[in-house]
């Protein structure tokens, strides 16, 4: 069973999650002590927003599941300096920057703004043939909520 801190229930923003609309979320904001998202096995295409209490936890799950040929994309802080980001890099994702720190919502329903820049990594199908015996430089792109 996976304990979060109460801080991180916080919901994805709905025009970030419109565009993962049908995508497998294994830790959605209603959290399930009965279903635990680092112990399935993801699907094809997975949208995660982690418990940023344990996001390490969360991104090396998504590294393992993209080296089975899953394309995966996380929301999580952009912070260079953390082991698991220095993973990812290896991994030439695509980074998808915010014109603005998001709003996430709180349980009661209000938002605020994140203390700190959050991201899209996508990690495209490892398998995917025309990928294969060619180098893949990951993009960067910037996003904006309106």
């Amino acid at each position: 069973m996976i304990k979060t801190k109460e801080s991180d229930s916080r919901a994805t923003p709905e025009w970030v999650k419109e565009f993962f609309k049908g995508w497998f979320d294994p830790c959605p904001l209603n959290y399930n002590p009965e279903i635990d998202g680092l112990a399935i096995e993801w699907k094809d295409k997975t949208f995660v927003n982690p418990p940023y209490s344990q996001v390490k936890k969360w991104v090396f799950k998504a590294i393992e599941e993209n080296k089975k040929g899953k394309r995966i994309t996380l929301l999580i802080r952009y912070d260079l300096s953390t082991s698991y980001w220095k993973e990812l890099l290896q991994l030439n994702p695509h980074i998808l920057f915010f014109g603005e720190r998001l709003r996430f919502i709180n349980p009661d329903g209000t938002s605020y703004a994140s203390p700190f820049p959050s991201v899209l990594v996508i990690l495209e199908n490892s398998h995917n043939t025309s990928n294969k015996n060619h180098s893949q430089e990951g993009k960067e792109v910037l996003l904006n909520s309106e």
